[in-house]
């Protein structure tokens, strides 16, 4: 009776060393991560509207220019692969801090860049670098929080990300407008450098990490076993597609605002990207609704909510298209943060490799799906973007649909 009082206890004191809601240690995590994010992003992204820059100053073709963002992405997603295990070796707040640390100072290294070979070597070691960031912080919080307040803390981490992205297609304009974009990087990886020094400061130290050898062997075959498992294939596919989707949609709707009948200006086009500010509301919302009516519901609810915004994108109406972005990001935002958090509840034995398997797809399909989709606008324009967005769109939608109601943990 003694003995079973005492594994009592120390069961209850292992399930308070949570971290809890409204606690401090709450309010830490949630604002070194809300920075981290921030930072990741605004790296990531404010590359963007300097692109035609590059096109004038190296002589590229817009292509060749984009190749800057994409080989970012790219190296972001397999880089996932091969950092991700480091963290069972060093911990998942060291990985947090030095992958955006590097990060930042590679950011501050490519102001001075001279060539365009060395934007892209900088570029690539970068999105490297952040892989560390974007596969870890998610993997952090699925092992440190209450799992009753999981879902909403992964909701406000992918806010971090949306503002950031955000701010940083914005800073980066102004800067360039007025300064160069030998400026851009300067400041974001500056800032970058500060939120990641703060992140080693205020973001709690794991207690449930468990350090593990690295095996070459044993790590390949637990990357493998995911594979076997049905609801984590599916939530890889749904991943790599509803990714694919949001990215092509942002990527070709300033082709068609600015051709006929809009002739719009670019500078009006790139504000288009505060509708990302969409996903800091509906993000920490998916986690509310994910509660009330369960998790398939919402991801089949999102995919309906997108599908309605590329229908209104058809249309030769401005305000129409703007409605049609606004409804596509609140679902895709929705659809996001409710399939990364079921990918974070579902194992206690391959967290590791089920997150970062399921950010490989994301961010591949994100780097493919962008070239990919530009064959179907050079061939048959916006009706050929328009068709393959809902057919992603529907397949989306069958994978959702042979997803069990319940969440079995593996």
């Amino acid at each position: 009776m003694l003995i079973k009082k005492k594994n009592n206890q120390t069961k209850n004191l292992f399930q308070n060393n949570y971290i809890k809601y409204r606690t401090k240690d709450f309010y830490k995590m949630i604002i070194s991560l809300f920075f981290v994010g921030f930072s990741t992003f605004s790296i990531l992204y404010s590359i963007q509207p300097i692109l035609p820059i590059f096109s004038k100053k190296f002589f590229l073709t817009p292509s060749e220019s984009s190749l800057a963002l994409s080989i970012s992405t790219v190296s972001m997603a397999f880089g996932i692969l091969f950092i991700s295990p480091l963290s069972n070796l060093l911990g998942r707040k060291k990985v947090i801090f030095l992958s955006l640390f590097i990060a930042a100072i590679l950011t501050i290294f490519c102001s001075f860049a001279q060539t365009w070979l060395e934007v892209i070597i900088i570029r690539s070691l970068i999105g490297f670098s952040l892989s560390g960031v974007t596969s870890i912080s998610i993997l952090y919080l699925s092992e440190e929080v209450d799992i009753n307040f999981l879902s909403l803390c992964i909701g406000l981490y992918i806010s971090g990300n949306t503002i950031g992205g955000f701010f940083g297609r914005l800073i980066s304009n102004i800067i360039v407008h007025f300064f160069s974009w030998r400026m851009v990087f300067l400041i974001i990886g500056s800032l970058s450098l500060f939120f990641s020094i703060l992140s080693l400061i205020n973001l709690p130290s794991s207690q449930h990490f468990k350090k593990s050898n690295l095996k070459i062997k044993f790590l390949f075959k637990r990357f493998l076993l995911p594979f076997k498992i049905k609801t984590c294939l599916i939530l890889f596919l749904f991943g790599f597609l509803f990714m694919g989707s949001f990215v092509s949609l942002f990527n070709y709707i300033g082709y068609r605002l600015i051709m006929k009948p809009f002739l719009l200006n670019p500078i009006f086009i790139s504000f288009l990207s505060i509708i990302y500010l969409i996903g800091v509301y509906s993000s920490p919302k998916a986690s509310f609704l994910s509660r009330k009516y369960g998790k398939k519901k919402i991801l089949t609810y999102s995919l309906y909510i997108m599908l309605l915004g590329v229908l209104l994108t058809y249309f030769n109406n401005l305000l129409i298209i703007i409605f049609g972005l606004f409804f596509f990001t609140t679902g895709f935002f929705l659809a996001h943060s409710t399939a990364s958090s079921w990918i974070s509840i579902l194992t206690k034995c391959y967290k590791l490799e089920i997150s970062s398997l399921y950010f490989f797809f994301y961010y591949i399909g994100s780097s493919l799906f962008g070239s990919f989709i530009g064959i179907f606008w050079f061939f048959w324009g916006w009706n050929g973007v328009f068709f393959i967005l809902n057919f992603v769109l529907f397949c989306s939608l069958i994978l959702v649909k042979k997803l069990s109601n319940k969440i079995k943990i593996i």
